[in-house]
């Protein structure tokens, strides 16, 4: 199992914000089953303020370029991303086109032993 941790912003208006926290309590289907062929087993999001986190636990195999592709591939997660495009904003050292970034981990207890 592979794990990712990835940032992005809000748009940092409440009413947004709250829309954002509405939509995620129930997904669309299509969304969640494209999310699982991709490889990815479990996915989750944080927040703090108008930050988003995202904890990501993948296939051994995962790769993120070919399961984006996949995903552009689709249409509905397309309208999907559309509609998530409306209350999110890249972070300020976003690269063009760039959306959720991959962290770096700067920590790990299990390597303090």
């Amino acid at each position: 199992m592979k794990r990712y941790c990835l940032a992005l912003d809000l748009i940092n208006d409440a009413e947004k914000i709250m829309k954002y926290q509405q939509v995620h309590q129930r997904i669309w289907p299509e969304i969640a089953e494209n999310i699982r062929q991709r490889g990815v087993l479990e996915m989750q999001i944080w927040q703090i303020e108008n930050r988003l986190f995202m904890v990501m636990d993948t296939q051994d195999d995962y790769d993120p370029l070919k399961a984006e592709q996949i995903a552009l591939d689709e249409p509905k997660n397309l309208e999907w991303e559309q509609l998530m495009w409306q209350f999110q904003q890249p972070l300020s050292s976003a690269k063009q086109g760039e959306k959720w970034i991959e962290m770096q981990k700067i920590f790990d207890l299990k390597q303090q032993d």
